[in-house]
């Protein structure tokens, strides 16, 4: 269960929790502010799982006896003032609160992602290799701010698996590993007609369509006409992407763009009904969202290394993206029998309500506080 807080103040883009009972130690949290000034029904609606990872930072503090103050990571003008005891920061602040802290305080990085390095890289050839097939300059979409947040830190958590953990390990720091917090859950796959969706698949994903593997996945399911594609995101927001890629998009009756779409919707368990598994060959993530969206819906995963979920017991960690071998990839899962498919849809479903929940990240998080003497 989430705790909510009493807030004392917020000021100057600070909001300050109090506990219940006080220890004496105090904490700064940089990461997002909005979930605890939104309603818990509109909490319950949003798409990402960043207010549910510092609700459970937050309430494990305040458990403790820490007060706490919340800053939102992208607030470049707080400087830390109190004797914290603790800080942790999501992205790029670090350094910065770093001189303003004292000795003591134990400094934290929460991992998200990737080292921004590697990222800015992987999306960079990303981009590139579209060039060289389509002709197309398209914008970098998912390019982060250098950070030293890394060499900083005392130690580290991470989300994921040990895709973006090994992308920060040249620092020597200790990193401690975490899942995701989902929070929609969907009934089991195992009453899907199996023979009638083998052939029918989804793409997931939010902003940055090349930097998530939409244009290679777009240009592999256009050579398939006998397969259908649906993609879920919000495409349409990136318009040199719908220019270049307009005619696969909306004009290719085998692949069907519906957009943003609610989780939660009927139109989603519809499409989760009538389709086998996910394709994601994103080359960057911490732990990517939508493939632990798709493992809780039962859809067969096909993804790459770097989404940072391990699917290995029940789908497939891609080796390549290529259209060329991505095509190899979608056809030999769709001949695969009938209850093999049907097996793997279930482990995967299984796997996720026993990896990926609030209920596990708290305990997970709570024991690495615990280790750390922190709480």
């Amino acid at each position: 269960m989430i705790i909510r807080r009493k807030i004392e103040r917020r000021i100057f883009g600070v909001i300050n929790l109090l506990p219940q009972k006080k220890n004496g130690k105090k904490a700064l949290v940089s990461y997002v502010l909005h979930p605890f000034t939104i309603t818990k029904s509109e909490l319950l609606r949003t798409p990402h799982t960043n207010p549910f990872e510092c609700l459970g930072l937050v309430n494990l503090l305040l458990e403790a006896g820490y007060e706490v103050d919340v800053v939102d990571w992208t607030n470049t003008s707080f400087v830390p003032k109190k004797h914290y005891n603790i800080c942790i920061d999501v992205m790029e602040n670090l350094e910065r609160f770093s001189v303003h802290l004292q000795k003591k305080c134990v400094k934290i990085f929460y991992i998200t992602g990737a080292h921004w390095k590697f990222q800015n890289e992987a999306e960079g050839r990303r981009l590139t290799e579209l060039k060289e097939r389509r002709g197309a300059v398209l914008a970098p979409r998912r390019q982060v701010r250098p950070s030293r947040n890394i060499e900083v830190c005392d130690f580290a958590i991470a989300l994921g698996s040990d895709f973006a953990k090994n992308t920060y390990t040249y620092a020597g720091k200790d990193i401690e590993q975490i899942p995701l917090p989902w929070t929609i859950l969907f009934d089991s796959p195992e009453g899907k007609d199996f023979d009638a969706c083998r052939k029918n698949f989804v793409w997931i994903g939010g902003g940055g369509s090349v930097h998530k593997g939409l244009d290679v996945v777009l240009e592999c399911f256009a050579t398939l006409p006998d397969y259908k594609l649906t993609i879920c995101g919000p495409v349409q927001t990136e318009s040199d992407f719908v220019e270049t890629y307009k005619k696969k998009l909306f004009e290719t009756p085998s692949i069907r763009t519906v957009g943003r779409i609610d989780l939660r919707s009927d139109t989603f368990k519809d499409i989760v009904k009538n389709s086998i598994a996910l394709i994601y060959p994103s080359c960057s993530e911490g732990q990517s969202g939508s493939v632990i969206a798709a493992l809780h819906a039962g859809l067969i995963p096909l993804v790459s290394y770097e989404s940072g979920v391990d699917v290995t017991c029940f789908g497939k960690i891609l080796t390549g993206h290529s259209p060329e071998y991505l095509k190899q990839e979608v056809i030999a899962l769709s001949k695969k029998p009938t209850e093999e498919l049907k097996r793997d849809a279930i482990k995967t479903w299984n796997h996720a309500r026993s990896h990926y929940s609030r209920e596990i990240f708290r305990a997970a998080l709570s024991d690495i506080f615990k280790k750390r003497n922190i709480i």
